[in-house]
């Protein structure tokens, strides 16, 4: 029996993002705006995952992360998997996870909160990292996953 798989070239330097849930992939898409990069970008989803069933990756040429982007992603991805690669080689693993509190990356769900009208940076605690659930420094309301809008 003749393989007919194909594998996705491999990148020299760069990153690449696992693991995140198949039905994630476009929000990572968004919420890092990959869209607006002139890097080689290669992707593809409903992979098989003996964890997830399904998965998303992401392959990066150039591109790294800095810990505010990487929180981003944890916010619609949270066990994501960061490889840096170097010279074709994993050069470092990353987990992605959410810190205890989020500055300036998603609005407060609150259509009263000040951070809704006035030109005040949005804070959360973290109140839930594998549910991703955030309560607002200033309002107190709880923004779910679902309700999630990201800025």
């Amino acid at each position: 029996m003749t393989d007919k798989t194909r594998s996705v070239s491999a990148i020299n330097e760069g990153t690449v993002i696992d693991h995140i849930p198949a039905d994630s992939l476009f929000d990572v898409l968004s919420i890092l705006k990959l869209d607006e990069l002139e890097n080689q970008i290669t992707f593809g989803t409903n992979l098989k995952s003996e964890r997830y069933g399904k998965k998303a990756i992401i392959k990066l040429e150039g591109k790294f992360f800095e810990d505010d982007e990487i929180n981003r992603i944890a916010l619609v991805a949270p066990e994501a998997k960061l490889n840096i690669i170097r010279d074709y080689e994993v050069a470092e693993k990353k987990v992605v996870g959410l810190p205890d509190e989020i500055h300036g990356i998603a609005k407060c769900m609150n259509p009263k909160c000040v951070t809704n009208h006035q030109n005040i940076s949005t804070r959360f605690r973290v109140k839930d990292k594998k549910l991703v659930t955030l309560k607002c420094h200033y309002c107190e309301k709880i923004t779910d996953k679902k309700h999630l809008e990201i800025l």
